[in-house]
């Protein structure tokens, strides 16, 4: 495979045909042929149409590329990932559950990762889910002690939310057994008061040093500061992930300055190739309303999109907001980041610049908190066509997505965490688990379904999330809930690639095949709309294009 690491120069003109064009426009229509002109689409028909436009358009002989029978789609949007996290993990220990099926073996694996790395430095792993593991639990701070008890050791859970740290991180952060948990966040204790290394969401501040990015209540912090070029690599292998995948345009959905600078960099260096949406956390809302940055600001590839807030944790973690507790655990509820009055505060304020809203929320309490804000809001400065969205959305009730449809909110979801960990959902909290993502029901409520990746937590590949919202399938093969739930290849398709572009704002530019419009495509190996539903996620991606210009070749 072969990828552009610098934004190349468009053809003047290329004319492509000899397969299947999915516009993903109003009709989803099929067209014969496309003509891109520089970085725009300008004409798509048959190839007899495509020609004359060609000609009228441009003195330039277009290049042919000939599809041989494969399908051109939209370029995937993802409308919630976090791509220097997900870089930043890349180069950490796999503690996933192909790697490490059990806690001895993922301590051999950081030993290891200690021994080849010797000094000072970190060792960080990243994957694992407590469920996942042969002894059914998360490992101890006393067991990741063994691997050094003079460097950090943390393990990050596979939400990102939190994961298990070493006694030498306690103790230099000054945590003991008598600290009191932070607003929204937790430093767990056994039966006895002891802490067991377990942390939890807003504890995660202690993991990114004194000078390091603080979020408070604002979030769960995974922003650990690297050096910048050791930020340039990070970035820069996600975005030949995302690539690889057909992912073309990323909403960022925790930007700090960490990230910031990041993106800053490899527009300097031309290296940015992927379009970033930037999602500003709230912990920086007086910061933007200062700057006035209540506008989109920024160009077609690096922009600013809106804020980011937390209502809840994450049902992976068990500190999604369920007050009636856990199945196996009813002392545990998880929490809320911010008290409900400050919340609806901080959207009313966002709402009343003119800025849309993301907010995390998974549990029915979490999203009622969103749907109640969302409603103050309009109510003290009506403005229509608002797109405040909640990511994630796991459990609404129906009568919440009823509101949601009434409301205008939209959900970004994640069918790859159903795929990926719907059993754990259900051994969390039960049948009710059974609708987690509800995308069938959306559909029918008339509310647009728009899927991302949040990668890390899953990697970027569409193809495979478009094929677990058909089927509802796990990576187990069982169906999780009933067909009412699922949706068609239509829908998916459209929904990672223009509703996830109207969900960032973006739908003039990006997300369907039309003339006028940036020509960001995708060559696919197979027409995912006419494919087996169960060989969907096993279509290669053969040709990535942005800007008109080929960015990768399988």
């Amino acid at each position: 495979m072969s990828f552009h690491e610098t934004s190349p120069a468009a053809p003047p003109a290329t004319l492509f045909f000899g397969g299947p064009i999915r516009t993903v426009d109003a009709e989803d229509s099929v067209a014969e042929a496309m003509l891109v002109i520089g970085n725009r689409i300008a004409a798509v028909g048959t190839p007899g149409e495509c020609r004359a436009a060609a000609l009228e358009l441009t003195t330039s002989v277009p290049e042919i590329v000939d599809l041989q029978g494969r399908t051109l789609v939209p370029g995937f949007v993802d409308p919630h990932a976090h791509p220097l996290m997900y870089g930043q993990l890349l180069s950490w220990v796999d503690c996933g559950p192909e790697a490490a099926p059990d806690i001895p073996t993922m301590l051999e694996r950081l030993a290891k990762a200690a021994a080849d790395n010797p000094g000072d430095g970190p060792i960080r792993g990243y994957g694992y889910e407590h469920r996942n593991l042969a002894e059914q639990r998360h490992p101890s701070r006393q067991e990741l002690d063994t691997v050094s008890t003079t460097r950090e050791v943390y393990v990050m859970n596979a939400s990102g939310h939190g994961g298990v740290v070493n006694s030498f991180i306690l103790d230099n952060a000054g945590i003991g057994p008598d600290t009191p948990n932070p607003a929204g966040g937790t430093f767990f204790r056994d039966a006895e008061g002891s802490l067991t290394g377990e942390l939890s969401d807003a504890a995660c501040d202690i993991l990114t040093g004194e000078d390091g990015v603080k979020l408070g209540h604002h979030g769960p912090n995974f922003h650990l500061a690297d050096s910048k070029e050791q930020h340039r690599g990070q970035l820069l292998h996600a975005q030949r992930e995302f690539l690889s995948h057909g992912v073309t345009s990323i909403g960022d959905c925790q930007v700090t300055k960490r990230e910031f600078a990041a993106y800053l960099d490899l527009v300097e260096r031309g290296e940015l190739v992927t379009r970033i949406n930037a999602y500003f956390l709230s912990s920086l809302l007086d910061e933007v309303l200062q700057l006035g940055l209540v506008d989109r600001f920024g160009d077609s590839l690096l922009s600013f999109a809106g804020i980011k807030l937390y209502a809840d944790g994450t049902l992976g973690g068990w500190t999604a907001y369920f007050p009636e507790g856990y199945r196996d655990d009813p002392c545990r509820t998880g929490s809320l980041y911010h008290e409900p009055a400050d919340y609806r505060e901080l959207v009313v304020r966002a709402h009343s610049a003119g800025l849309q809203t993301a907010t995390h929320a998974q549990s029915p309490t979490a999203i009622q908190l969103v749907i109640d804000a969302v409603k103050e809001a309009t109510a003290v400065s009506p403005r229509a066509d608002h797109r405040h969205r909640i990511e994630h959305c796991g459990l609404p009730t129906p009568e919440q997505i009823t509101e949601m449809a009434e409301l205008g909110i939209l959900p970004v979801n994640q069918p790859q965490h159903y795929y990926n960990w719907g059993p754990g959902v259900l051994d969390a909290i039960g049948s009710p688990g059974e609708r987690f993502n509800p995308l069938g029901e959306f559909v029918a409520a008339a509310v647009p379904v728009t899927m991302s990746s949040d990668a890390p937590v899953a990697d970027p590949r569409p193809l495979e999330a478009i094929q677990t919202a058909v089927t509802r399938k796990t990576r187990s093969g069982v169906q999780l809930g009933t067909d009412e739930l699922k949706i068609d290849a239509v829908a998916a398709l459209r929904a990672h690639t223009i509703n996830g572009a109207r969900a960032m704002g973006r739908e003039k530019d990006l997300g369907s095949l039309e003339p006028q419009k940036l020509a960001d495509f995708v060559i696919l190996a197979a027409d995912p709309l006419a494919a087996p539903e169960g060989d969907i996620s096993g279509i290669d991606v053969v040709e990535t294009w942005v800007n008109g210009a080929r960015v990768y070749v399988a």
